[in-house]
């Protein structure tokens, strides 16, 4: 289908583009990378009266080392975020979840600030940007703030951007010592949108020896606490694809957090991780089915974190 008509504007700067977004008000749309918006809009689901183009704005594209974060400009390709040896040796779930989005021209052309803005359930970077405590950036009339993950994606098809802000860098801390991450999920096989998508990242606690483990009471009740044995510090799980926006797995969380890595404390976790969330049921699975898919690619995505800490 084609598109109803629409005004096509340039801006040069993201200055420019605050501006036209204060002056055309709820009649305009930002495209970015445009493989959201073009299509609702050749579908007339979506029809804006005016398009503003971030295209042409120079200095959003770029993956960088700054202060302990790892800079992400907004405007940067999944192909470029799925190929840099620096996320890949940092933030391994980001670089996997660019790799696994759609085909080869998606990810040429799609950036990962307008598919965060754009919110769809089933895509893969929110659940990630959770697991990986991401803060957005976003410019607006008002100047610069930056917002937690966790308080960045509010419901369906929506974020806590206003109208008239754009998001321009997304920053991932970076991880401690002994630490892992990764990115699985079920993917539709005609869109690529992801079925069920789980993200991990785990880091271990860094006492070899067990110390740690020997003066824990609960972790030896839990038959765990033997010199040697791993155990998890901190523990984080993404979960998208499967409710209405992305989501943590709390309870899994809080059932392997300071407990021994070992394979059936990671299965009794992984049982946990759909607790609390309401699935949607769709021609594609059902919300029973989703259930099922969160609890086995929690398990597998916990194994392959605990092994990445492990050899960190």
């Amino acid at each position: 289908m084609i598109p109803s008509t629409f005004d096509y504007h340039s801006p040069a700067s993201v200055d420019e583009a605050i501006a036209l977004l204060g002056d055309l008000g709820d009649d305009a749309k930002l495209l970015a990378g445009g493989h959201s918006l073009i299509p609702l809009m050749k579908l007339r689901l979506a029809s804006p009266a005016h398009v503003v183009d971030l295209g042409r704005i120079s200095g959003l594209a770029y993956i960088r080392e700054d202060g302990g974060m790892l800079a992400i400009g907004a405007m940067t390709t999944h192909a470029a975020i799925a190929a840099s040896e620096l996320l890949r040796a940092h933030a391994t779930a980001v670089c996997e979840a660019a790799a696994s989005i759609g085909d080869v021209q998606v990810r040429n052309r799609g950036t990962i600030g307008g598919s965060l803005a754009h919110a769809d359930p089933g895509a893969d970077q929110p659940g990630v940007m959770l697991t990986m405590n991401a803060e957005m950036v976003a410019r607006g009339p008002n100047g610069i703030r930056t917002i937690a993950a966790a308080d960045f994606f509010t419901e369906l098809l929506t974020t806590a951007l206003q109208p008239n802000e754009v998001l321009t860098e997304i920053r991932v801390p970076l991880m401690p010592a002994r630490s892992g991450s990764t990115y699985l999920k079920m993917a539709n096989p005609a869109s690529g949108y992801a079925m069920v998508g789980i993200s991990a990242a785990v880091t271990l606690s860094s006492d070899r020896n067990g110390d740690f483990a020997m003066h824990q009471p609960e972790f030896r009740q839990a038959g765990g606490g033997a010199p040697g044995t791993d155990h998890v510090s901190e523990v984080r799980i993404g979960i998208s694809g499967v409710a209405e926006t992305a989501m943590r797995a709390t309870a899994a969380e809080a059932a392997l957090r300071e407990r021994p890595a070992t394979a059936e404390n990671i299965s009794h976790a992984a049982l946990e991780a759909s607790a609390g969330v309401e699935a949607l049921g769709d021609i594609h699975a059902s919300a029973e089915y989703r259930i099922h898919l969160v609890r086995i690619y929690t398990e597998r995505a916990l194994k392959a974190a605990v092994a990445r800490a492990r050899d960190a």
